[in-house]
């Protein structure tokens, strides 16, 4: 399979972290910002990542009548890879946990993700600048935060935000090995991921050490790389 991307992207370090959990074989193409219309829009109707591509030629001609081209969002992503490769399972057995896990998941995609990606940019264009000063790299930072308008008082709201959504996921986190039940799950892959540009900032690195260790040891169960910051970061 062929995972279209931006290699920065927490919601498509979502998306390896689904494909790492399957074990299934997979390439990916770093897109550049503004150009990826370009190749997304005639795929998938859609102007963001990641997109999953099956690779149709691939397979047999039976499979590929019944295979989508392309798949957009992180989240129709889990749900394609759980039909296409049941086992290990990322759905858990029970219908009510499941729909918990759902919940959860939805929620740190449509606004925890979001809130990280405020403050991250926030921190990347002040005193994290010096992470990678270069002006390409400051140009696209300036970039995202135009596009999405990223000011201080969102920023100041988006940080409210996280902290009361890591004192709901300490709860469940420290206190257990998974977010819902007794196995991983789509709310702990989503959190993984969606979290992970935090561990640059650190505030988040000294005040969560909990979350860092649970981070490292989802990307270590995918076999994904660890995000920037966590390299250091023990495994208990």
């Amino acid at each position: 399979m062929l995972l279209l991307q931006f290699s920065t992207s927490h919601y498509c370090r979502k998306a390896r972290l689904a494909l790492g959990y399957k074990q299934i074989a997979y390439d990916v193409q770093n897109l550049t910002p503004g150009m990826h219309v370009l190749k997304l829009k005639p795929l998938t109707g859609l102007t963001t990542v990641p997109v999953l591509l099956p690779q149709l030629e691939a397979m047999s001609q039976e499979l590929s009548e019944v295979m989508p081209k392309a798949i957009a969002d992180s989240t129709q992503i889990f749900k394609f890879l759980e039909n296409y490769r049941p086992q290990p399972a990322l759905l858990l057995p029970d219908e009510a946990q499941q729909r918990e896990a759902w919940m959860l998941e939805d929620w740190l995609d449509e606004s925890i993700g979001t809130a990280t990606r405020f403050v991250y940019y926030d921190f990347r264009a002040g005193e994290g600048k010096h992470i990678d000063p270069s002006v390409s790299s400051q140009l696209v930072i300036q970039v995202v935060r135009r596009q999405y308008g990223i000011n201080q008082a969102a920023v100041n709201l988006a940080a409210d935000r996280l902290a009361r959504a890591l004192e709901v996921l300490r709860c469940r986190w420290q206190d257990g090995v998974y977010l819902v039940g007794d196995r991983i799950s789509v709310a702990d892959l989503a959190a993984a991921a969606l979290l992970s540009p935090l561990a640059l900032i650190p505030q988040y690195r000294q005040g969560y050490p909990w979350l860092f260790e649970r981070i490292v040891q989802i990307h270590q169960i995918c076999g994904e790389p660890l995000p920037p910051g966590l390299s250091l970061v023990p495994s208990s």
